[in-house]
């Protein structure tokens, strides 16, 4: 069973950048689709990006599109969320989460989840 631990976020003024990182134990991270989510005080966890076994295929919510970009590196079993040109309202708790083989964006199709790293954005 793979297990995940997210690191990577802070405090960053808006325009910033930061890095998440997903770093994953076990030996079936390549056969896991991995993604990114967050949840806000008092809101529901919504996808941010997700990315296929190969890193071939990635999706992204529309309100991070040309700003976050995903990534995975198998050879070392783990996962990656660029973000940049932050912004005020991309202030949440950043999850990682991952599930066998096809990638998906509800929360409730994925098994394995990170415990979560805190990104505020300043404005």
């Amino acid at each position: 069973q793979v297990q995940l631990v997210e690191s990577g976020g802070g405090l960053v003024q808006a325009g910033g950048s930061l890095r998440l990182s997903c770093a994953a134990s076990g030996r079936t991270f390549s056969r896991h689709a991995m993604a990114w989510f967050r949840q806000a005080p008092g809101k529901e966890r919504d996808i941010v990006a997700h990315i296929s076994l190969s890193g071939g295929r990635t999706y992204y919510s529309d309100s991070v599109k040309g700003r976050f970009t995903i990534s995975r590196d198998n050879a070392n079993n783990t996962a990656y969320l660029q973000m940049d040109s932050l912004k005020p309202e991309d202030t949440a708790v950043y999850y990682c989460a991952g599930k066998p083989f096809v990638a998906g964006i509800a929360p409730y199709e994925y098994d394995v989840w990170g415990q979560g790293t805190q990104v505020t954005v300043s404005s």
